[in-house]
């Protein structure tokens, strides 16, 4: 076919788009680099180049293979910790960790003796760094499997003491008592919903108990008429007293003075301590275990450990978070108000040079993940109108942000300042395509009438 086969007339992104080559690429790679392709067609046809088809054969060769269905996203969702999104996103340092150890590795070798040797060394003596109230330290799968494997190699065919109010339903639908019950344990509720105390705890003591539960509520928050026993109380029970904090704060954090963490917990006589490596620590998915040396090896040392135990590019990862500069989530927390309104108010009035509808707003974000529910984080941010979020949402760098008031708010807390300018790009290609004329059912490469303007895609 040749330049004759459109003539007079370049067809919208729109047409191209249906295209079913394309169709299957936006499938393979996102729609956002197909339709960045399908605007190379429209540049080619206006060279006058070549045809219709022939551009759009070589935009679809010319497509980048994708090393994964998942997409890069930016959060401005104003939520720090966003499980829909990945919870955190990973220091530079973590991925240039994972890179590093993606080939072969001494990852269960010392290369001194030529002998096995300790699996995720680095990560785990970085652990203990991180926290020397510890005797020993353990990384599984997530926390959910920390508590599984403290479960069952503590208290298979026992009880597990836990008040009725820290029986959380942890997301998707999985119930922590069903959890627990899983590993062959039983529970013993004690307590009501918003008052259990350390009586409850001791008069619960029998025969059978193998460990009292202390469970983070992690996404909610009980105010009113409500009472827990410490840490320190419940310690001195006579049972080995398992906290989990949950969010992954390995230390007191003076912005979240209300989120438990592992040193506070050891130093109250905790006798093991689990928490998330992916959420307020800021590293990889990961269950982190805490305590006493003879739990930690009772744990590592039981057969189910091998079915939750990580792999060598979590294990990298996680030793660089520890060992490298504060985690992305970790920066995100520490921002200003008075900066981030700074890059709203920078931000908005750029964008309404290029004719935008924006605004710089004040906002309030959220830790997320389950980690200081009810704590609100003073921020700052875009306002666009809502109609540019789905457009935002699907281009080529995907931008999620949340509607307040009838208004996309773009919040800037946790989006990296390195990120402003492609923020900015993806609104302003937002923008451009929001009055995009309706889709034609005329099939690719038919003639059709020449007109002004006619069929010419953003």
């Amino acid at each position: 076919m040749g330049k004759t086969d459109v003539p007079g007339r370049i067809p919208s992104v729109r047409e191209i788009m249906d295209d079913p080559r394309l169709r299957a690429a936006a499938v393979r790679i996102g729609t956002g680099e197909v339709r960045e392709a399908a605007r190379g067609v429209q540049r080619a046809l206006r060279d006058g180049g070549c045809s219709v088809a022939e551009a759009v054969a070589d935009a679809v060769v010319r497509l980048p293979p994708a090393p994964t269905r998942h997409r890069r996203v930016l959060n401005a969702t104003g939520v720090l910790v966003h499980t829909n999104l990945g919870r955190v996103p990973l220091s530079r340092a973590a991925v240039d960790a994972v890179a590093h150890l993606a080939g072969t590795s001494d990852l269960e070798l010392d290369l001194t003796t030529n002998r096995r040797g300790q699996r995720g060394r680095g990560a785990l003596d970085a652990l203990r760094a991180a926290v020397p109230a510890a005797g020993d330290v353990h990384v599984v799968n997530n926390n959910a499997a920390a508590l599984v494997l403290a479960a069952t190699a503590l208290a298979q065919g026992a009880e597990i003491v836990v008040s009725r109010g820290e029986l959380v339903e942890i997301g998707d639908g999985f119930r922590l008592p069903e959890l627990l019950e899983s590993t062959g344990a039983r529970l013993r509720e004690v307590g009501t919903t918003n008052r259990t105390t350390v009586a409850d705890y001791a008069r619960a003591i029998g025969d059978r108990t193998a460990l009292l539960l202390r469970v983070h509520p992690s996404n909610f928050a009980m105010t009113g008429y409500v009472s827990s026993p410490s840490v320190s109380e419940l310690a001195c029970l006579g049972r080995p007293l398992v906290v989990d904090v949950g969010s992954g704060l390995l230390a007191p954090n003076p912005l979240l003075p209300d989120e438990p963490d592992v040193s506070t917990a050891l130093a109250q006589g905790a006798h093991l301590v689990t928490a998330s490596g992916d959420k307020l620590l800021g590293g990889p998915q990961a269950g982190l275990l805490f305590g006493t040396a003879d739990l930690v090896e009772r744990l590592r040392r039981h057969p189910i450990a091998r079915a939750l135990r990580t792999g060598k590019l979590t294990l990298a990862a996680l030793e660089a978070t520890l060992r490298g500069p504060a985690s992305p989530v970790q920066t995100a927390l520490a921002r200003t108000p008075e900066e981030l309104r700074r890059r709203a108010e920078s931000t908005a009035r750029r964008l309404r040079g290029a004719d935008v509808d924006a605004e710089a707003v004040d906002t309030t974000a959220v830790v997320g993940g389950g980690g200081a529910p009810g704590l609100s984080l003073p921020s700052a941010g875009v306002a666009l109108p809502s109609a540019l979020a789905p457009a935002l949402r699907t281009g080529r760098r995907p931008v999620l942000g949340r509607v307040r008031k009838g208004r996309l708010v773009l919040d800037l807390r946790t989006v990296d300042e390195s990120d402003d300018e492609a923020l900015i790009g993806a609104v302003l290609t937002a923008w451009a395509t929001r009055s995009a004329p309706p889709r034609s059912a005329m099939p690719l490469g038919s003639a059709a009438p020449a007109r002004a303007g006619a069929g010419v895609g953003p």
